[in-house]
């Protein structure tokens, strides 16, 4: 089976190279982008199977990036990466078509997302 592939996007380099560095021994790792105005056609030119989005980008929010993802047919699934451990917070990722919802107080279960994801599951901190 060919290796998931996953755009990560993060505004904090320090997170997205952490986040590569983990990711990278079960993972193809095709992307790595600070800003979500770049989300949607870097989803088109690679192809990922899996965006770990961040919510909080500094030019616009995850959510906004999803919801463009979404209108624009993106098959890949989403999984968002946050500080943001409020219930309303993960409900929203949901309402968007999420796939799953880790706390960056958690990193270490972003693995088991996407594993989780590319299953065809749902990962839900809550």
């Amino acid at each position: 089976m060919p290796a998931t592939k996953l755009l990560l996007v993060d505004d904090n380099s320090a997170i997205l190279n952490s986040l590569a560095e983990m990711l990278a021994s079960e993972f193809l790792i095709v992307g790595r982008l600070s800003s979500g105005a770049e989300v949607s056609q870097q989803a088109k030119d690679l192809v990922p199977d899996v965006i770990v989005l961040d919510v909080s980008l500094e030019d616009m929010n995850g959510f906004e990036v999803a919801s463009e993802l979404r209108a624009g047919g993106c098959p890949a699934k989403v999984i968002f990466l946050s500080y943001h451990e409020m219930p309303g917070f993960v409900r929203r990722a949901f309402e968007l078509g999420a796939r799953g919802y880790v706390y960056k107080s958690r990193m270490a279960d972003l693995a088991k997302a996407i594993h989780t994801a590319v299953a065809g599951g749902v990962y839900n901190p809550l």
